[in-house]
């Protein structure tokens, strides 16, 4: 993995100078080097309760990969080579380190005619954790899938469906979450989430003891620390980034993984795609939408002078007076997206933010007085949404308070499916993500024009 890290930090910082042949032999060389197909996890984690089908079988279209792993001539990911509907299986078991162990589970599967697509070992201290993708019949469960594989030895059996997306190798797919990741800041809880699956990731601030050194003793060691289902890293900016999966523990493979992504983060420092887009508003004038971060904050505190204290207090429920203090947070991509509407003298007039909130994706906004009811926070929010569909999001949310209908009609803008919960004056809006959301949500206000 430091081979990547140095790979792809050398790209970021050159740039397209660097020739497209130098990716696609970076890529050849890590294929190369992975001595077995190692699968990968595209999807959540979750621990089925029997077989949850939670993705339907594929149906078979030629013959498909024997027991040993190895390709017969006309496979297709939903094939079986007996016939009938077939379904892909992510499992992981612990077996004993022993010579023979792993060919007993390996001829258990092929009785069952259970295909093995893929394979990938790690050795512990006591056993072996052998992870699978496998092909079935579509008829096995997960339940008997699971005591199959005890009763062959394996201990510890978790089993989920899977789908033809799984059937990327690990190398390439480390590959891919590491291009992203040098890209922008913003994509490292993102890529930490596809490459461990469904888990929950925190970003702790540095404490104050930390950073003066009385906490030294609680503070993670460079090369961060793996706890069964916890693993906690050092953040580049100070702080820590923990990462819990409590229904499966994490391997050292996917630690050493999880590693490599956040060095390479710290060594390319804070970066955000440049992109702009000039936006047309109804009447007329025309503002710019880019993407912001921590070197904005000296123009957005500038903007909230600009604003009334009820602008401020409808965005931040507190004290006026402590609204910059949410800035460096707000706009650091370590928690989430942030896009901000400037004019054209440069001047921010809008933000709207997009932020990693645990499982879960919050978005807000803050429109300048001088500039609200002019469609700039809808099209800032459908924006954001879109963003939000393309990380997987199933449901974004807002907190504000009932009276602020500028908030409540951007939310009912998007012309999605709405929850309200209100409680003591303060009103949630949960917008959940349909599939015409996930292919791009609408921008409801504004006519994009051209790039800058």
């Amino acid at each position: 993995m430091s081979d990547v890290t140095d790979a792809v930090a050398h790209f970021a910082e050159h740039g397209t100078a660097v020739p497209a042949l130098v990716l696609a032999s970076l890529a050849a060389l890590l294929a190369t080097a992975a001595f077995r197909t190692r699968w990968s996890r595209r999807h959540g984690q979750a621990p089925p309760a029997d077989d949850t089908g939670a993705r339907p079988p594929t149906t078979e279209r030629t013959a498909g990969t024997g027991p040993t792993g190895r390709e017969t001539t006309g496979s297709a990911p939903g094939g079986s080579e007996h016939g009938g509907e077939s379904a892909l299986w992510r499992m992981r078991t612990t077996v004993r380190d022993a010579p023979g162990s792993l060919a007993v589970l390996c001829a258990a599967l092929a009785e069952r005619r259970i295909d093995i697509l893929s394979l990938q070992t790690h050795p512990l201290a006591e056993g072996t954790v052998d992870e699978f993708l496998l092909r079935a019949p579509g008829e096995l469960s997960g339940t008997e899938l699971a005591d199959l594989v005890t009763a062959a030895g394996g201990a510890r059996t978790w089993t989920e469906r899977a789908d033809a997306h799984d059937l990327v190798d690990a190398p390439t797919r480390v590959l891919a979450l590491a291009a992203r990741t040098a890209l922008d800041a913003a994509e490292l809880p993102l890529a930490l989430r596809q490459l461990l699956g469904r888990c929950t990731i925190r970003s702790l601030p540095a404490t104050a003891e930390a950073r003066t050194g009385a906490g030294a003793a609680q503070e993670v060691p460079p090369e961060g620390t793996l706890e069964d289902t916890v693993l906690r890293l050092r953040a580049p900016e100070g702080g820590v980034i923990s990462v819990e999966r409590p229904h499966l523990p994490f391997t050292p493979a996917e630690f050493a993984r999880a590693r490599a992504l956040v060095e390479l983060d710290a060594r390319l420092g804070p970066r955000i795609p440049h992109a702009r887009d000039v936006l047309t508003l109804s009447e007329g004038s025309d503002i710019t939408v880019r993407r912001a971060d921590t070197r904005d904050v000296p123009a957005a505190k500038a903007m909230h002078e600009r604003c009334s204290a009820r602008t401020l207090g409808l965005r931040y429920h507190g004290p006026v007076g402590d609204a910059d203090r949410y800035l460096n947070h707000l706009l650091s991509p370590r928690f989430g997206r942030t896009l901000a509407a400037q004019t054209a003298s440069g001047r921010i007039v809008a933000l709207g933010h997009l932020l990693w909130d645990g499982d879960e994706t919050e978005v807000a906004l803050l429109v300048e007085d001088g500039w609200q009811r002019r469609g700039i926070g809808g099209e800032l929010l459908g924006r954001l949404v879109a963003m939000a569909a393309e990380t997987g999001c199933e449901s974004v949310y807002a907190v504000t308070q009932a009276s602020n209908t500028g908030m409540v009609a951007a939310m009912r803008g998007l012309g999605l499916p709405l929850d309200y919960q209100i409680e003591e004056g303060t009103l949630v809006v949960t917008a959940r993500l349909d599939p015409v959301a996930r292919s791009g949500a609408p921008l409801p206000h504004g006519e994009r024009i051209g790039r800058e």
